[in-house]
Parts: structure tokens; C-alpha cells; sequence
């Protein structure tokens, strides 16, 4: 096989013909060649293959040929050629879904992180964004939403991709059968189709149980607990959190703890606001529990409290946002430290949190010792990552990690995101992180489409 980068260029003739500058030629391995197979995507298409006198690595594909395999527009792009037929792309996906057919925000709040996407990924690739009601089965193709120059959408028609990025945004519609139907539908085509779906808590710690490497970096957790199981977890570590297993945002998550003759203390949040109970007995807060939740307790996780790092008496905890990089290799890209809120159960800025780099808030707590207990957690959030992967049956390439530190240094992971916020991406100090972020994505939709050399 061979891979080059060149540019793509339409002509006004009828013909299936594709015209090849001199130099792409030799990269292609064509010369000699009278005819060649090209590959857009899903589509194929027979074409005469002429050479032209130009300097430069460059594709003209007449007009018989860009609308009988859909391409969307000119530009640099990767080709590679194998067994008489050149493939140009890569054509990536990206799945994401909105409130509105508006074509100025047609993926509500995810629009701008959708058009950075489009935007890098644009001068290296095909690149584009669609919803499940874009696809056509029948025809396998996709209207999808393009970015011009102008930084406005258009729509065009293209065949089915080499790879999708999923980036739906509803835990709910992610479960229906149509979902369901559509991943399975990508999947029997041999398309990669990367971030399967949100990850449920208890899978999560259910799945890290079976390594036992890993999973000493998560606080001891108990699915769907008996009052007797968390009464004995508040026993043996006075804190825990008692949280929904699909929740996200901090919803629905308690601090509950136990102080020897003064009772128990329930902190959650309630109507935007940090909310504290107190109870004279074990059996008197589980009622009111019961009363506010009824069945839905029976998808809460316990879990063992961590007596975080503090500033100014505000707990810290750390968000890893994780990539796998054009080589297949986890990498940690971005580090937001979060500080909780006064009073607040977890540090989520929604609730008040405020965003710190990981070197001020470690440099604060550890002084000198900073850089070596950052880097240890580095080190436990990519072993994470493998062994989420390693158990897990589908593809990933993104992991966001809520990690704790303790005041011996422990490191300790608490949730795992298959599709983790961006907030701490607009933190001044890791704009940069962010912008990495999206390079890495589209690495690695590069490695799954084979679009990207595998020796480097």
C-alpha cells in the first residue's frame, strides 16, 4: 500500500477520467497504469487514468467521476493506493443530534465544538457532521452538514463514511432500538464506529473488578446497595457517595456521612442550591431517601468517600480528559483541577466549582512534591484507560476520568466518561489542551480509516 497527501481538484468534463500530476503518479505506484478503481467512502467507481504535465501531487477528477462517488468538494486530502485502486479521504462522521433544524446551530450546544471539529479536520480530510435522521439506508448515504469557508453549514450528499466519531448527546435516545439498529448497521458494513455510547457507573466499576491492577484505584463500590451494605460502608469509612449509576452533572448524588453522637448528614443539591440535612438515626435518613426516590435507588452506586486534597477548605478533584493518539495509544491531552463550591457535594462548576490548572492546585497542596505526584497520576489515568479498553467490547478513543487525590498521595478514579464535557477547555491556561483535544480525535479517525501510517 501506498499513502501520500495531495491535492483534489474537479473538472468540467463529462468522462470518467482522472487526471494525475506526474509526481503523485510515482507516489501511487500508477505509472503504466491505463485504468484505476477509485473509492470515495462507501462508493467505487471505474475511471481512465491520464497523466498531466504539473508539478506537485495532484488528483483532477472529472465531472462523470466526482458525481458517480459523491465527493463534496476540492482540497488536500490523503490518497492511497492497493491493488489497482486509489482511495481518497478519509470521509469522516461525526454523530451528534439537536433540537432544531436550524442551520446556524442545527446541534444546539454542541454546534461550536462541532465547527472546530469540522474546521481542523477540514484541511486533512472529508469531514462532516450528521444525525440518525440523515442517513439513507436504502442508497446507503448521508445528507450532511459540511462547514464552508464562511464558517456557515451547508448540506451535501456523500456516501457512508470510512469511520464515525459518536458524539449523541442523550443517554435515553442512546438505548432505543433505532440506536441500537444504526450502530449495529455501521458495525456489519466494517465501518470503526468509536465512543459506543455513555458508560453506565456500575458497568464501569463492575468491569475494573476483573483487574485487579486497576482496580485498586477505585474506591470500594456497591451496586444497587442494601440499607445494611451502606449502613456498613458509612460504618467502616464515615463518608460515602450515594449516586445514580447513570447520572451525569452531579444530579442526584449524596454525601452521606456519619459523626460519632451528633448523627448522620445528608449533602446534596436541591433547586440550584447546596442542601444539608441532618438525622438523629441510620434508619430515619434512609426513609427520607425512599421518600424522595422510591424505585429509582435501585440504580444508585455507594460508594467509599475520599478525604480529597483541599483549598481553603474546599475539597479538589481532577479531570483527565483522555485520547487515544494516531497510534493507537492512550494519552492524557487535558487537566482541569476543580475546586468545590462552599458547601457543595461535588465539584462540578455548574454547582459553583471553580477551574484551577492541575499545577496550581497540586502546587498548592504538595509544594516541592507537585511534579511527581502529577505525573504518577498521569501514569494510573492511561492504566486506567487500557484497562477499561481491555474489557470492553467496544472501540473507545475518548475517556474523561474524575480523579481524587488524597493528602498521601493516593490516586483514586471515581467515574469514567465515554464522553466527556469540554469545560475545562475554556480555562485560559488550556485553550492549547483543547485545541490537542480535537487533534487527536481526528488522529485518530485517521488510524481507524487506515488513512495514517502505522509504522510511526
Amino acid at each position: 500500500m501506498s499513502l501520500t497527501f495531495g491535492n483534489v481538484h474537479f473538472t468540467q468534463q463529462p468522462q470518467r477520467v482522472v487526471y494525475v500530476s506526474g509526481s503523485l503518479m510515482k507516489n501511487l505506484k500508477l505509472s503504466g497504469k491505463k485504468s484505476v478503481h477509485l473509492r470515495f467512502g462507501g462508493e467505487r467507481i471505474p475511471a481512465t487514468v491520464k497523466s498531466i504535465n504539473k508539478t506537485g501531487k495532484h488528483l483532477y477528477l472529472a465531472s462523470g467521476i466526482r458525481k458517480g462517488i459523491k465527493v463534496p468538494n476540492t482540497g488536500g486530502v490523503f490518497m492511497r493506493a492497493q491493488e489497482g485502486e486509489v482511495q481518497i479521504g478519509p470521509l469522516i462522521g461525526v454523530l451528534s443530534d439537536g433540537p432544531t433544524s436550524s442551520m446556524v446551530h442545527p446541534f444546539g450546544s454542541r454546534t461550536g465544538f462541532i465547527k472546530q471539529l469540522l474546521t481542523i479536520g477540514g484541511k486533512q480530510s472529508y469531514i462532516f457532521a450528521f444525525t440518525p435522521r440523515d442517513i439513507n439506508w436504502n442508497n446507503e448515504t448521508i445528507n450532511g452538514f459540511f462547514l464552508g469557508e464562511n464558517g456557515r453549514f451547508s448540506r451535501k450528499r456523500v456516501p457512508l463514511p470510512n469511520v464515525v466519531y459518536n458524539r449523541l448527546p442523550s443517554r435515553r435516545a442512546e438505548t432505543t432500538h433505532s440506536i441500537n439498529q444504526l450502530r449495529e448497521r455501521f458495525i456489519r458494513r466494517r465501518i470503526p464506529f468509536f465512543n459506543w455510547s455513555f458508560f453506565n457507573k456500575s458497568d464501569i466499576y463492575r468491569l475494573l473488578e476483573k483487574d485487579t491492577a486497576a482496580n485498586r484505584f477505585v474506591p470500594e463500590s456497591i451496586n444497587s446497595p442494601s440499607p445494611e451494605q451502606i449502613k456498613d460502608l458509612l460504618d467502616r469509612h464515615a463518608l460515602i457517595y450515594y449516586k445514580p449509576s447513570s447520572g451525569s452533572l452531579g444530579n442526584g448524588i449524596y454525601r452521606l456521612s456519619h459523626v460519632a453522637k451528633n448523627g448522620y448528614y445528608a449533602r446534596y443539591r436541591k433547586n440550584g442550591r447546596n442542601a444539608l440535612l441532618r438525622f438523629n438515626s441510620f434508619g430515619s435518613l434512609m426513609r427520607t431517601l425512599q421518600a424522595r426516590h422510591g424505585r429509582t435507588l435501585r440504580g444508585y452506586v455507594a460508594q467509599q468517600g475520599i478525604r480529597l486534597i483541599e483549598i481553603d477548605g474546599c475539597p479538589i478533584d481532577f479531570r483527565f480528559h483522555m485520547h487515544k493518539n494516531g497510534r493507537n495509544q492512550w494519552a492524557v491531552v487535558g487537566i482541569g483541577a476543580k475546586k468545590a463550591g462552599k458547601g457543595s457535594v461535588t465539584t462540578h462548576l455548574k454547582n459553583g466549582g471553580s477551574l484551577l490548572t492541575p499545577e496550581q492546585a497540586l502546587g498548592r497542596t504538595f509544594g516541592t512534591r507537585a511534579d511527581d505526584v502529577l505525573r504518577n497520576a498521569k501514569t494510573v489515568a492511561i492504566n486506567l484507560a487500557e484497562a477499561i479498553e481491555t474489557h470492553h467490547q467496544h472501540l473507545l478513543g475518548e475517556i474523561g476520568f474524575d480523579i481524587g487525590i488524597d493528602k498521601d498521595e493516593r490516586v483514586w478514579m471515581f467515574e469514567a466518561n465515554a464522553k466527556p464535557g469540554r469545560s475545562i477547555f475554556k480555562h485560559p491556561s488550556l485553550r492549547a489542551e483543547g485545541r490537542a483535544s480535537i487533534e487527536h480525535i481526528l488522529e485518530h479517525c485517521l488510524y481507524l480509516s487506515k488513512f495514517r501510517r502505522r509504522d510511526g
